[in-house]
């Protein structure tokens, strides 16, 4: 079993628990319920849309995924800060939109495309001393975090509404981006940039690298058809294929260098064996191809 999952992750359940499932799914489709797997990115539990998940041998090509950009559709909620900067924390701060609001924001958004750089919240993963910060933050600690650079594609304003609350409003914004990017930090320093308080509402992944949103499969379609849902690496991973006859891919199963049947089409190649079986993937050094990942 080797491949990846576009799982369309709902609002509620963390991604641990989706990928828990999915590992269920695809342990009692081939009868191991030890079988690896993993995502290729967290999303916070109230955020919805694209999740990676690599099934079997495929969690060992997770660090050849060079395309990691994300696509998000948000609503920041301008009026009002929390302490996690997303709709389920408690309020920090209120206060009244500025006039020409809408104005004011949109002249903001170009100062926040291209690399800037952000402080990672205290609600999430980041390590600190052996903990995760979101931890520390259950505890009611607040430690110094260092600010990093992200790079922002691009940032658009969809349209704005009244808010839920009186004296909040409510922006829809599209947001291109690095990994790494804390989409709640950028709501609430567009605030910031507008001089009222905010704090990023709902949010739904649009896209996570290859991953986009309109071909995620629920969970439920995946339990259905396992198989049907499995993605091959290599149209994940855009590297070509090179097929090698029975000796020189038993040879680099066993992780002996082999000859390159034809020449390198790239530095990185996916091998298949005779009968179109992927047995790894190799490195090529002028004319001899290394192993870098087998699958045996």
């Amino acid at each position: 079993m080797l491949g990846f999952v576009n799982v369309f992750k709902p609002a509620g359940p963390t991604s641990a628990q989706i990928v828990a499932r999915v590992r269920r799914i695809f342990g009692v489709y081939v009868g191991d319920r030890r079988l690896a797997v993993g995502h290729l990115g967290t999303l916070d539990p109230q955020a919805a849309g694209v999740l990676p998940v690599a099934v079997g041998k495929a969690t060992r090509l997770i660090p050849l995924l060079e395309d990691q950009r994300k696509a998000y559709a948000a609503t920041l909620v301008l009026g009002r800060s929390t302490t996690t900067q997303d709709a389920l924390g408690e309020t920090v701060a209120s206060a009244a939109l500025p006039a020409h609001w809408e104005r004011k924001l949109a002249d903001a958004l170009p100062g926040f495309t291209g690399k800037i750089v952000q402080t990672p919240p205290m609600f999430s993963a980041v390590h600190h001393e052996g903990k995760r910060l979101y931890e520390l933050a259950r505890e009611g600690k607040t430690v110094e975090r260092k600010p990093r650079g992200i790079t922002i594609y691009g940032l658009t304003l969809l349209g704005t509404e009244p808010g839920a609350q009186k004296g909040e409003a409510i922006a829809r914004i599209r947001v291109a981006c690095s990994e790494g990017t804390y989409v709640r930090t950028l709501c609430e320093d567009l605030g910031a940039a507008i001089g009222v308080p905010a704090h990023m509402g709902a949010l739904v992944r649009e896209a996570s690298g290859p991953f986009v949103l309109y071909e995620a499969r629920l969970l439920e379609a995946i339990a259905d058809d396992p198989l049907a849902t499995l993605i091959a690496p290599e149209h994940i991973i855009p590297f070509p294929t090179i097929v090698l006859d029975l000796k020189a891919s038993a040879d680099f199963r066993a992780g002996r260098v082999v000859a390159l049947p034809q020449g390198a089409p790239a530095h990185h190649v996916f091998v298949r064996d005779e009968s179109r079986t992927l047995v790894g993937v190799g490195e090529a050094h002028g004319a001899m191809l290394s192993p870098r990942k087998v699958f045996v």
